[in-house]
């Protein structure tokens, strides 16, 4: 991870150069200044803030106070030779960390710049841990294809490699990404999120790696972009064939150096970032179409992974809808309902072009609409059911319940009919793996 960046904003040139000393040798990146208008384009890049309160164009506390309404939220420290209660408690209401009074005692300098330093990692982890309960999805599926491609991101997740989440829309490429967050040594930092398809061409470069104060009309203050906020974790960049040319060169020298400049800015910015990126469209054929850089293509595609579709894995249907419906009635307080086999029999014959995000919908759809706690065939919709009924239904239909009924047979076979057991293999429900040997008509041959 690079170096902590400290701002040290003091007038006495001893005091600076002594706390350079002390804080360099302990492994800390320093940016010395003597004034707030010389401190000002450094404050937005440092990690931590050593402010004193007393200087010659104006008082620390208050240059405090407009940092934080500016949302900035780096630790501060004031340092004041002239201190009274009135300025610390001044200084706690605007938002610093501790009041330290000169001289300055070199242990307990770098205590309080430990202690405020772990506090921001502490509330960082406490929103990585909220997101993860907060989230309402997860991972369903035992599918042979499906398992294949999980156990591949958890390998490729040890390692710091680059890898690019290849899959149609809706199939699951970001909760892959969080799952290869969550398992590699990056779990403890930051998963930052960024839609390269949502946000606007000429914007993008900004999000991406930030910008300086008055860098183009709007920019009324520095703001830091997706690369510095992932610094120490991971950055997911969904739909990262859509870069421009210009972002794409830029991209391609972070990945080479590490480092980057914020749109308007002249300093270089160090990051160490795990990058994993997600496209729904075929790199290759836009490489070969000049439209993405082949540079770039090989840095990012370290360790390709593919997500099979959800007509690829068919043995997983059963299984999410069944998620999708339960996660839908707790969420909505809504009594807990059931779909019947016949309806998922429907859903085995449609082609799901929208994947697993489409079949979330349409399960919801039906919770909702249907005012009983069993939803039928009849409940589901109607486009649904008559592209079941126009492709070639029995044909499908007998294929999928026959490699399922393959899977069942041998996990049931291996666990000597325990259907607990095979539940545990398959990554079922007890409760849906007996629905399915009855829809299938399974039974123990003596």
């Amino acid at each position: 991870m690079a170096a902590k960046r400290i701002l040290v904003l003091d007038d006495e040139p001893n005091i600076g150069a002594s706390l350079r000393l002390i804080l360099e040798r302990e492994g800390y990146s320093v940016t010395l200044a003597r004034s707030i208008a010389e401190a000002k384009p450094a404050a937005e890049r440092a990690d931590l803030l050593l402010l004193d309160v007393r200087l010659p164009d104006g008082s620390g506390i208050d240059f405090l106070r407009q940092l934080r309404e500016r949302e900035f939220m780096a630790p501060a420290i004031m340092i004041s030779g002239h201190g009274t209660i009135a300025e610390a408690v001044e200084a706690t209401r605007a938002g610093a960390f501790d009041f330290l009074e000169k001289p300055l005692g070199r242990d307990k300098v770098l205590l309080s710049l430990k202690n405020a330093l772990e506090q921001v990692s502490l509330r960082r982890e406490n929103e990585r841990l909220r997101e993860l309960v907060a989230a309402s999805t997860r991972m369903i599926g035992a599918s042979p294809a499906f398992v294949r491609v999980v156990e591949q991101a958890s390998m490729a997740a040890r390692s710091d490699a680059r890898i690019l989440i290849m899959g149609e829309s809706g199939t699951g490429k970001e909760l892959l990404a969080a799952h290869i967050h969550h398992e590699s040594p990056f779990a403890n930092g930051p998963f930052v999120k960024v839609n390269c398809a949502a946000i606007p061409s000429d914007l993008l470069e900004s999000e991406l790696f930030g910008h300086e104060k008055g860098a183009f009309t709007g920019a009324i203050s520095a703001r830091k972009g997706k690369f510095e906020l992932a610094d120490g974790g991971t950055i997911f960049m969904d739909e990262v064939g859509d870069l421009h040319a210009a972002s794409q060169a830029k991209l391609l020298r972070v990945l080479q150096e590490g480092e980057f400049h914020r749109v308007g800015g002249e300093q270089p910015i160090r990051v160490a970032v795990r990058v994993v990126s997600a496209t729904n469209r075929n790199l290759t054929d836009l490489v070969a179409q000049q439209k993405f850089r082949e540079d770039l293509y090989y840095r990012l595609c370290v360790v390709p992974i593919r997500v099979p579709s959800l007509r690829e894995r068919p043995q997983d249907i059963v299984a999410m809808a069944d998620y999708f419906l339960d996660d839908f009635c707790l969420r909505n307080n809504f009594h807990s309902k059931q779909i019947e086999d016949e309806a998922y029999e429907i859903f085995e014959c449609y082609s799901w072009p929208g994947n697993a995000r489409e079949l979330r919908n349409i399960i919801e759809r039906m919770a909702i609409l249907t005012p009983g706690n069993l939803l039928t065939p009849d409940s589901v919709p109607v486009e649904i059911r008559l592209a079941g009924e126009s492709g070639p239904r029995s044909n499908i239909k007998e294929a999928r319940a026959s490699a399922e009924r393959e899977h069942i047979l041998r996990a049931l076979d291996e666990s000597s009919w325990n259907v607990s057991g095979a539940a545990r293999a398959l990554g079922m429900e007890r409760t849906n793996l007996h629905k399915r040997i009855r829809a299938l008509g399974l039974s123990r041959t003596k």
